[in-house]
C-alpha cells in the first residue's frame, strides 16, 4: 500500500460549545487524534475550548487554544509547518475555516495537503447550486430549490416554487436561520433572519410530512464503500434532525426502500469523491417510494457520533486512517479485533437518541420545534425493543420523567394544537393523548408520525392499563397488608405481565406507581419493594453485548447493555 509520508498533521477542532455543535465533535476529534498517535504522527490541534477531551494532556502532541478562524490557523501553519490537515472532525466551523484557507491559497502557500475528502468535494456538498448539479449528473433527485442573494430573489423564487416553502441559510450550523413559510408575511420575516446568518439563502419546496432517513457511508481511496448505519427520525420532515428522536436502525422502511436508499448513498459518495465518512439525508414519501436527497455532509456530523456509539464502529477513527491512505480492508475492527473494518455492522438491538432542551433558561424563545436547533444536548439508550430503548432514554434525559408514562400530571391546554404544532414536550403530549383515548390514526393525522411508532407507544399505554387493572382487583385492596397484596400479585398471569412490563422498559418505580403502591408507602420504598419482589420471582435482566456483528464472531471489547429480553 502506498501510504502517504506524513509526519505532522494539523487537526481543526470545533471550538466553543454551542447549540448545534456540542460534545459529538469533541468525540470525533479525540478519535482522530488517537488514530494519528497510533501511526506515530505528530498531531497539532487548534481548539479554544479548554473543557474538552481532545485538549486534555496526552491526547494531542501540541495544542493551540486559538479560535478556529483562518487568520489564527494561518499563523499556526506558518509556525508548525504541518504536512497535512484534517478538516472534517470539527463540524461546520472547521469545515468552513478549511474551505476559506484553501480559497485564500494558504494551504498551497505552505504546502499543506488536505487529508481525506478533497476540498472541492466539500465545496460541492456545501454550495447548493453545485450540489444539485453534481447529483443531477447521476440522476439522483434533490429537493427543488433556488439559491438567492437578496430578499427580492427570495420572493421571486417562492412564487415560482409555490407555498409552502422552506428557507435555509447556506453554510449555517444546526439549521440556523431556517424555517417554513406558508405565506408572504412569514417569508419576509424568515428571509430577514436567514440573511443575518449567511449571504446566500436557499428557497426550497417544502416536503413537510415526509419521513427523514439518514445513512452513514464510508469510502476509501480505492473506491471501497460500505454503509455503517442507517437511522430514522421519529418525527417527519419539518423538525430538524437534532430536535427529533432518532432511531437506529430504521424501523419502518420496507426492504426495497432500505436497499434503494443504501444504493443511492453509495452512488453519491463515489460520484462526489469523498474519502472517509459522510452523512446522506433523505426525505422519503410515506405514500410511495419517491425520495429526495436533502443534503450530504462531507464530514463527521452529529449523526456520525450517534452511529459510532450505536454500532460500535469507530467512524472517526476509521475516517482518520482512510485520510492517511489506508484501505478499509487493511484496518481491524476495534471491537472484535479479528475481522476487518470492511464490513457493515449488524444490529440485534435498537438504539434511540432523544434530545434534551433547556428552553426555560432562554427567555423569549418559542417552545415550538422547527427546522433550526434549540436542543442543548442528547442522550442515547439501547434496548432489544423500540419501547424499551425509548423509556430508558426518557428516564435519562434528566428532566424528572420516569419513562413514557406514569410521570407527574402534565397540564396541556389544547392537545390537538400541541400535537399539530410540536414543542419540546411533544412525546409527553402523545402519551397524554393516548391515555385519554385518542386513537393511533387521530394522532397520525395531527402529527404525521409513522403509525408503526404510534402503535408501539399505544402498546406501552396498554401494559400500563393492565397493571392498573390488577391494582384494582378488589375494594378490599387498600385494607390488605403489603405481604397479602404481593401474594395476590404472584399469580402466573401477573408474573407474565410483570415480565412483559420489564421487557418493554418499565422501571420498578413506574410499576409501583401503576399498582397504586404510592398510597401505601413512600415511592422510594415502593420501588425497592417491587425490585425485591421481582428478583424473588426471577424477573432479572441479562447482560448483552454491542459487538457490531450480532454475535457472529466473539467480541474482545466489553461494550454492554442490560435488557430483560
Amino acid at each position: 500500500m502506498e501510504k502517504k509520508e506524513i509526519k505532522k498533521v494539523l487537526l481543526l477542532g470545533s471550538g466553543a460549545l454551542k447549540i448545534g455543535q456540542a460534545g459529538e465533535f469533541d468525540y470525533s476529534g479525540a478519535q482522530a487524534l488517537k488514530a494519528l498517535k497510533e501511526e506515530g504522527i505528530h498531531s497539532v490541534l487548534i481548539n479554544p475550548n479548554i473543557a474538552t477531551v481532545q485538549t486534555s494532556e496526552g491526547v494531542a502532541d501540541t495544542v493551540y487554544f486559538q479560535p478556529v478562524k483562518p487568520d489564527f490557523v494561518e499563523r499556526v501553519i506558518e509556525k508548525e509547518r504541518p504536512d497535512g490537515i484534517l478538516l472534517s472532525f470539527g463540524g461546520q466551523t472547521a469545515l468552513n475555516c478549511g474551505v476559506e484557507l484553501y480559497q485564500r491559497g494558504v494551504l498551497e502557500k505552505y504546502g499543506v495537503e488536505v487529508l481525506g475528502t478533497p476540498v472541492q468535494a466539500i465545496i460541492d456538498t456545501e454550495d447548493r447550486d453545485l450540489f444539485v448539479k453534481r447529483l443531477d449528473e447521476i440522476g439522483v433527485k434533490t429537493i427543488k430549490s433556488e439559491a438567492c442573494n437578496t430578499v427580492e430573489e427570495v420572493q421571486r423564487a417562492a412564487h415560482e416554487l409555490g407555498f409552502p416553502v422552506i428557507l435555509r441559510a447556506a453554510y449555517a450550523l444546526g439549521g440556523l436561520g431556517s424555517g417554513f413559510c406558508d405565506n408572504e408575511e412569514e417569508l419576509l420575516s424568515q428571509a430577514e433572519e436567514a440573511f443575518s446568518f449567511s449571504p446566500q439563502v436557499l428557497v426550497e419546496k417544502s416536503l413537510k410530512g415526509w419521513k427523514e432517513i439518514e445513512y452513514e457511508v464510508v469510502r476509501d481511496q480505492y473506491d471501497n464503500c460500505i454503509t455503517v448505519c442507517n437511522m430514522e427520525n421519529f418525527d417527519p420532515l419539518g423538525i430538524h434532525t437534532g430536535e427529533s428522536i432518532v432511531v437506529a436502525p430504521s424501523q419502518t422502511l420496507s426492504n426495497a426502500e432500505y436497499h434503494k436508499l443504501r444504493a443511492l448513498a453509495i452512488k453519491i459518495i463515489r460520484h462526489i469523491g469523498i474519502v472517509g465518512e459522510c452523512n446522506v439525508q433523505y426525505a422519503l414519501d410515506p405514500q410511495s417510494e419517491d425520495y429526495r436527497v436533502i443534503e450530504v455532509n462531507a464530514r463527521l456530523s452529529r449523526s456520525s457520533a450517534l452511529a459510532s456509539k450505536a454500532t460500535g464502529y469507530p467512524l472517526a477513527f476509521v475516517a482518520a486512517k482512510l485520510g492517511l491512505g489506508y484501505g478499509l480492508f487493511e484496518l481491524k475492527n476495534s471491537v472484535t479485533k479479528t475481522t476487518s473494518a470492511f464490513f457493515e455492522p449488524a444490529l440485534d438491538y435498537v438504539v434511540v437518541k432523544i434530545p434534551r432542551w433547556d428552553l426555560t433558561k432562554f427567555h423569549g424563545v418559542k417552545r415550538q420545534l422547527g427546522s433550526s436547533m434549540k436542543s442543548v444536548g442528547e442522550v442515547m439508550a439501547v434496548g432489544r425493543t423500540f419501547e424499551e430503548a425509548l423509556q430508558k432514554g426518557l428516564r435519562m434525559i434528566g428532566q424528572g420523567m420516569h419513562g413514557f408514562i406514569e410521570n407527574h400530571e402534565i397540564k396541556i391546554a389544547d392537545i390537538d394544537k400541541s400535537l399539530h404544532e410540536p414543542t419540546d414536550m411533544r412525546i409527553f403530549v402523545v402519551s397524554k393523548a393516548l391515555q385519554i383515548g385518542y386513537t393511533v390514526e387521530q394522532i397520525h393525522q395531527l402529527t404525521k408520525i409513522d403509525r408503526w411508532f404510534l402503535q408501539k407507544l399505544q402498546h406501552l399505554v396498554d401494559i400500563d392499563q393492565q397493571l392498573k387493572q390488577f391494582a384494582q382487583f378488589s375494594e378490599m385492596a387498600e385494607f390488605m397488608e403489603n405481604t397479602e397484596l404481593l401474594e395476590y400479585l404472584e399469580t402466573p398471569e401477573f408474573v407474565n405481565l410483570l415480565r412483559e412490563a420489564k421487557v418493554y422498559g418499565f422501571s420498578d418505580f413506574q410499576i409501583a406507581r401503576a399498582l397504586g403502591f404510592e398510597s401505601r408507602m413512600s415511592m422510594e420504598d415502593a420501588g425497592l419493594t417491587v425490585r425485591a419482589w421481582r428478583k424473588n420471582l426471577g424477573v432479572v435482566p441479562t447482560v448483552s453485548q454491542i459487538d457490531t456483528l450480532a454475535a457472529e464472531y466473539p467480541a474482545q471489547t466489553n461494550y454492554l447493555y442490560l435488557s430483560y429480553l
